[in-house]
């Protein structure tokens, strides 16, 4: 009996983390609406605060299943036995097209904020590590001289600056890159990252 209550419950957090991710590709982030996720999921609206504290934390799980995918995407990029900068320059394409393929979900996942005074569980925490965890062994190899925590540090940097260019130009704003233009701007920003980082690790430059 136990065992069917929790795979009836396991059935319906996969229908409503389904049903939320539906609606976030349809209207984005928002335009979601709790009583629309629980019609589509074919449950009642009272069945949603059963199985979840909140609607928050069902859009978290459905970003999590979004870093998992961007993460495989990631990690399907990499190229056995290419240098390190071919390595980076593949895993920013495959960020680009990941985002542009999934602009909404994408958005989703870094436009969503948990109300003030609610801690992000750590699981959902842990789930980020996706973003930078390919992006570590190439780096490494081209900053030999870094020391575990600070090449992290430079990864989340290196991060940040490519995921900059890709929102500011998917949100079409005034500074952002034309979003035809993107792949190719992408390329040249990881380019001149790439030759400060051996500058910086080889004052020759080698």
């Amino acid at each position: 009996m136990a065992t069917t209550r929790e795979e009836k419950r396991a059935d319906l957090k996969r229908r409503l983390i389904e049903a939320a991710e539906a609606q976030i590709l349809e209207k984005g982030l928002a335009g979601l609406k709790a009583r629309e996720v629980t019609a589509q999921a074919g449950c009642a609206l009272g069945a949603l605060y059963n199985a979840f504290e909140d609607l928050d934390m069902l859009v978290l799980h459905v970003n999590s299943r979004t870093l998992a995918r961007l993460g495989a995407a990631l990690h399907a990029a990499r190229r056995d036995g290419a240098d390190a900068a071919t390595e980076l320059q593949a895993l920013a394409r495959a960020y680009v097209d990941f985002a542009c393929d999934n602009q909404r979900l994408w958005s989703a996942l870094f436009e969503h904020r948990l109300p003030d005074g609610v801690t992000m569980p750590d699981w959902h925490r842990d789930d980020h590590a996706v973003l930078i965890a390919e992006i570590i062994a190439p780096l490494g190899a081209l900053r030999p001289d870094l020391d575990p925590e600070a090449l992290r540090l430079r990864a989340q940097t290196t991060f940040a600056a490519v995921h900059g260019v890709v929102q500011l130009s998917l949100q079409g704003r005034f500074v952002g890159v034309p979003q035809e233009c993107l792949v190719d701007e992408v390329a040249a920003l990881v380019a001149t990252m790439t030759r400060g980082s051996r500058s910086d690790s080889d004052p020759a430059g080698a």
